[in-house]
């Protein structure tokens, strides 16, 4: 579950450069959070 949420960040976050210039800040923000949750799961150890 956690893979197709980064998956549809990603996809977002990329259509953020293109299409929605307005979104992009928010999108970008959703990105890192996404980022920082898998890093955090890996680290833990946890399995994603």
């Amino acid at each position: 579950m956690l893979w197709t949420i980064i998956v549809i960040l990603v996809v977002l976050w990329l259509l953020g450069f293109s299409v929605f210039h307005v979104a992009g800040g928010l999108i970008h923000i959703l990105l890192v959070i996404a980022v920082i949750v898998l890093v955090v799961k890996l680290v833990t150890g946890r399995g994603v």
